[in-house]
């Protein structure tokens, strides 16, 4: 009998005590009065998934938003309660929050624990009350510190701090500062991020303004290279872009996403890709409450992508993972060659030392980490431009998605 195909599934939680500044995900702040009927159409949209999904192992179940953490602790095991009846449920998954530090308490965190809830994430973000302020946290220093020992206490036994660099007028003193009080919790995981000033965003209305001026582009790269050198010779493991571990605490549900594997998307807004094919939901918690009450799911758009998007997101999201990944791996999947398919700015970015052979993998050089997103469109205008030449070479869906 053949191994059952493994699954990943995400849950949105879009609800937020406030939204941040800088933040352009779907989230939602005042709609306390809409949790129990999100709850009830999240668990009735798992059930309609249900009949897709029976074969299938899921390994890992990732809520994230908004702030899951937000949600009652009885609320997020009915949904896990709802995967394990509609699928297989692997006995090592991945069971993953997202949290504010100071918001989610000791016996709500003893309840996810018994429940399988076995990795927790806070936005910690920084250590220096003048930041937490500029990014609109609604927590203290003293509280990331807090949450983590709780989490501990209640037998969580994977913790990941968020932590953000690159904000206005920081300095390198007081970033190095925010990592040492990180170090100092001795989580078993890190995920750096350098703050992006999105469009549409209040942070963004402030920049054009000019109330905010981003920090130098020199300087941030200079935080990311500095706290990878640190995060190294401190025991961790860089490996993703933005990622460190302790050896065996890497994010097994995001590394599905960097490896092209399935995942459904599960709650307002959320993104799924199933067999080939990427969906979305309905943004808006009344909407997606509505429409789940309705037809069962929430789908807003569904497409299957040409294979020359498919070709191009796969190598973006490999080319995110520090160890790369062997050429072979992109024939097997999509009946060509790698260097028939995007040769040339491959070999430009390999002359340029962005990209490097080593060990049979391709992957981005420390100095390439930085400049990852343009690798990416490099890659995707040479793909778009040969499909447009020669539609027959790169008509249809991805071959070879199982």
């Amino acid at each position: 009998m053949s191994a059952a195909r493994p699954l990943a599934v995400y849950v949105h939680i879009p609800f937020c005590v406030r939204v941040c500044g800088y933040c352009d995900f779907n989230t939602y702040a005042g709609m306390d009065a809409v949790k129990d009927a999100y709850t009830a159409a999240v668990v009735a949209e798992i059930e309609a998934w249900a009949p897709r999904i029976a074969g299938r192992e899921v390994t890992s179940v990732s809520f994230g938003g908004g702030t899951p953490g937000e949600m009652a602790a009885g609320s997020l095991v009915a949904i896990i309660d709802a995967v394990r009846a509609a699928a297989a449920l692997a006995p090592a998954a991945e069971i993953s929050l997202e949290a504010n530090p100071g918001t989610t308490s000791a016996p709500a965190l003893r309840d996810l624990a018994r429940a399988g809830v076995n990795r927790i994430s806070f936005g910690a973000q920084s250590f220096d009350a003048s930041e937490l302020a500029f990014l609109d946290r609604v927590h203290t220093p003293e509280a990331t510190s807090a949450s983590l020992h709780l989490a501990r206490e209640a037998g969580i036994r994977s913790v990941n701090l968020d932590l953000m660099y690159g904000l206005p007028d920081q300095t390198p003193a007081a970033w190095q500062a925010t990592l040492g009080r990180a170090l100092d919790l001795a989580p078993e995981h890190l995920s750096l991020y350098a703050l992006t000033v999105e469009p549409g965003t209040p942070l963004d209305g402030r920049v054009e303004r000019g109330e905010v001026a981003p920090l130098d582009p020199d300087a941030v790269a200079a935080m990311y290279e500095d706290a990878a050198e640190r995060l190294a010779a401190s025991g961790y493991r860089q490996y993703e872009l933005s990622n460190w571990a302790r050896p065996g605490h890497e994010s097994r549900h995001n590394l599905v996403y960097w490896t092209w594997g399935d995942y459904l998307g599960i709650g307002a807004g959320a993104h799924g890709f199933l067999d080939g094919e990427r969906f979305e939901n309905v943004a808006h918690p009344r909407a997606y409450i509505d429409a789940v009450r309705h037809d069962g799911r929430a789908i807003a758009e569904a497409v299957r992508p040409d294979a020359a998007t498919s070709m191009s997101d796969w190598l973006a999201l490999r080319l995110r993972l520090v160890e790369g990944f062997n050429a072979a791996a992109f024939a097997t999947t999509f009946g060509e060659s790698l260097e028939a398919a995007a040769g040339p700015p491959l070999d430009a970015c390999r002359a340029a030392g962005i990209l490097e052979d080593s060990g049979g993998r391709l992957r981005l050089t420390p100095r390439g980490r930085l400049l990852h997103n343009e690798v990416a469109v490099q890659v995707m205008l040479h793909l778009q431009e040969r499909a447009e030449e020669s539609p027959s070479v790169t008509r249809g869906g991805a071959s070879g998605v199982a």
